[in-house]
């Protein structure tokens, strides 16, 4: 096994001053249960040889390795895209699915519930459910249910059902807040698959060792390409921070990799319409964890704002949080209309429509400065099929 690296969880399920479980007595026993069992079972061979196998043959993984030579004549590097978008669904969220419904059959459960924002977990999630004939349940917040509807149609189709939730402003902090809730009143034979690097001890610790498949292939992938199995550069979106963790996982100490984060500005981190929690968050508890959150003089949560329906939260995974606080990462935080704009760039330079979200990652080259000899790996983690009609109602002037 690699040796372990200095940023990933401690004995106790913290990373540096964040992380942790902090959750209602009543689902204590379920956590400890599955902190206890979630290493043994993801380790064994049986559990990693069936999930590699579906990974290969159902997600159809390795996902590729795309030189973009248009964008990267754009910004004076050799700009790599690692294409999440390309997995069966749609997005990376199926990486993590996959091996939780693996877990959540071995530990005996029967019901699984999700949380979702843009919808991708949840389709995900739901689409698992129906390749493991299990019952599904799915918290989405109404405004989300509005913006992401055929994200939603999906789901019903898959045979999940799909829950309002009307709290808050309704988005994904509301629906995380529900799951957990359904999950307080079903704990013997429910399994919360968290979709992103969030919640409880060992869900941040779960969750990016599920994704860091991303950046297993980017070792080999990489070394094929340009004869190293390391880039200068690594760039993805953050919201909860899945992509993000999956995508840095086995290069998190590696000094000779510059890793920049982008996470949703909204109308500006400096605004009240913004979901920069990097930028704008302080400590405190939020969903079981740990971690940066956006929150007034008296802890109460602010709502999180941005055209991103899957960066739309006020708090960040506890690895990120960290890392960031340790100088490991730079964030930058890029608003709305830079997201927009870099979503076409994309698309008319590439021919690739990338998911908001990740259109914030792509926004993040026009901030950073390059050589010619760079090696810039993006990850683009999710196709934009789901935006169309955020990106008509927001037009931009080709690109020359």
């Amino acid at each position: 096994m690699t040796k372990q690296h200095k940023f990933q969880v401690d004995e106790n399920g913290f990373y540096g001053a964040f992380g942790g479980a902090y959750v209602p007595e009543i689902l204590y026993a379920t956590v400890k249960s599955l902190q206890e069992q979630y290493l043994p079972i993801v380790e064994s061979e049986a559990f990693q040889q069936e999930y590699r196998q579906l990974l290969k043959d159902y997600v159809g993984r390795p996902s590729p390795l795309y030189e973009a030579r248009r964008m990267s004549e754009q910004y004076g590097c050799r700009l790599f895209l690692k294409r999440e978008d390309l997995n069966h669904t749609g997005a990376h969220k199926i990486n993590n699915t996959i091996g939780q419904i693996l877990l959540a059959r071995r530990m005996g459960k029967t019901r699984i519930i999700a949380e979702t924002g843009a919808g991708q977990h949840g389709v995900a999630t739901a689409t698992v459910c129906a390749l493991m004939g299990m019952q599904c349940e799915i918290f989405m917040g109404a405004t989300d249910i509005e913006r992401q509807h055929t994200n939603v149609e999906r789901m019903k189709m898959l045979g999940a059902s799909v829950h309002a939730v009307r709290t808050g402003n309704m988005t994904l902090s509301d629906a995380c807040s529900e799951a957990i809730r359904d999950w307080c009143c079903h704990p013997a034979d429910t399994f919360y698959i968290v979709g992103s690097t969030m919640g409880p001890h060992p869900y941040p610790d779960l969750v990016a060792r599920m994704q860091s498949i991303i950046s297993e292939e980017l070792k080999w992938q990489l070394q094929e390409k340009t004869g190293r199995d390391y880039p200068d550069y690594l760039i993805a979106c953050i919201g909860g921070g899945s992509n993000a963790a999956g995508t840095i996982y086995h290069y998190a100490d590696d000094e000779r990799v510059r890793i920049v984060l982008a996470e949703a500005g909204g109308h500006g981190w400096d605004t009240d319409h913004t979901a920069a929690t990097i930028h704008r968050g302080t400590p405190g508890i939020l969903h079981g964890a740990k971690m940066l959150v956006m929150q007034d003089d008296d802890g109460q949560i602010e709502e999180a704002f941005t055209i991103s329906a899957g960066l739309d939260y006020p708090g960040v995974g506890p690895m990120h949080c960290h890392m960031a606080q340790v100088g490991r990462t730079e964030v930058l935080s890029i608003n709305d209309d830079e997201a927009i704009r870099a979503g076409y760039e994309l698309t008319r330079l590439e021919g690739i429509i990338p998911a908001i979200e990740s259109a914030h990652a792509v926004a993040a080259l026009s901030k950073l400065s390059f050589r010619p000899d760079d090696v810039v790996v993006l990850t683009v983690s999710g196709r934009g099929d789901k935006d169309i009609e955020t990106y008509l109602a927001n037009p931009q002037e080709p690109t020359r």
